[in-house]
């Protein structure tokens, strides 16, 4: 539980009484991200605390209702965007952004504890994966999501700026696509992880120079996607200037923020803007498919271990950038 910005406890609690239409999951691994890193610092906008945190795992099934297709003793993954399933986003299959979304572990209690209960429709059945691969498929899904959105295409250059865990997703899946990836971030450890286990193209430190770098790379022209993955507004108010005319930008990051650019070199290059937000049940299962078929290492992400009694102690210095953690997973 993180208490209040900057405390994490253990505690004990009752176990979840599964409702007629959930599932009882017995959770194993847990994905530790930057929104868990936020919530711990005091700086995510969307939650009340004290919250039980943590959206990104994979389990066991315990026990299903009747016609959910899952079975006890089933390995699982979980959507953690609880959707309402009526609203107008829902109605045109865009659950990810619906006006009453729920997240596990920001809105309502996550996954950092023994057992959940979670309606039948988001939980994923991945039998044919570990439980190490299944936890990683929520936040691939978001690059995933966002590459899907933007409509990369092979040899378009695409410029991912932020090589976090959701950047290095969307390289990734860009790559997946036969885009050209260039990657630009202030962190030389994860360039070279989007270099060596990702194929990205061009990898780039970030300095002073970056506007020159990006020109002679692309003769002057840009990209053609520019995906933002930073969670720095000066950072995404930049990456405006980086696309190529008839381009398109794509905003992974969120920040309570107003983000402002210049009209006329937003019109000049006719730019296409787009939010990208979250996941749908079609991306986890993009994400799947290339973790069975081999073309995703996704275990290659996992950079740090803990069981869930050290938590408390570990997860304040996996979010120092010092730690070097790309994906750090919580064994349960």
């Amino acid at each position: 539980m993180c208490l209040e910005p900057g405390k994490l406890v253990a505690q004990d609690r009752p176990e979840p009484v599964r409702a007629a239409d959930e599932v009882l999951v017995r959770v194993r691994r847990v994905g530790v991200c930057g929104t868990d890193y936020h919530i711990f610092r005091g700086k995510q906008p969307y939650l009340s605390y004290p919250r039980l945190i943590g959206h990104e795992f994979s389990g066991e099934v315990i026990e299903a209702p009747g016609g959910s297709g899952l079975n006890p003793g089933d390995r699982v993954a979980v959507m953690p965007y609880l959707s309402c399933g009526v609203c107008v986003a829902c109605r045109q299959g865009k659950t990810n952004c619906c006006t009453r979304l729920e997240v596990l572990g920001v809105h309502r209690d996550g996954a950092l504890t023994e057992y959940v209960s979670i309606p039948a429709a988001f939980v994923v059945n991945t039998n044919s994966l570990d439980f190490d691969e299944a936890a990683m498929i929520e936040f691939l899904s978001i690059g995933a999501h966002a590459v899907r959105r933007a409509g990369v295409m092979s040899e378009e250059r695409v410029l991912v700026v932020g090589a976090g865990p959701i950047g290095l997703a969307a390289t990734a899946f860009a790559k997946l696509r036969g885009a050209r990836v260039t990657i630009v971030d202030s962190r030389a450890d994860r360039l070279e992880f989007a270099r060596t286990v990702l194929s990205a193209d061009h990898t780039i430190v970030l300095n002073e120079q970056i506007r020159t770098t990006l020109a002679d790379l692309t003769q002057g022209e840009f990209f053609d996607i520019v995906f933002d993955a930073t969670g720095n507004p000066q950072a995404m108010e930049t990456g405006f200037s980086y696309v190529a005319h008839g381009g398109r930008y794509a905003l992974i990051s969120v920040v309570t923020a107003d983000i402002r650019f210049s009209d006329p070199d937003f019109h000049k290059r006719e730019t296409t803007l787009l939010a990208c937000r979250n996941a749908t049940l079609e991306d986890f299962s993009t994400v799947a498919e290339a973790i069975r078929s081999g073309q995703l290492p996704a275990k290659s992400f996992a950079t740090h271990r803990a069981v869930l009694a050290e938590v408390p102690d570990r997860l304040p210095l996996w979010a120092e950038p010092a730690s070097g953690v790309i994906k750090a997973l919580v064994e349960i």
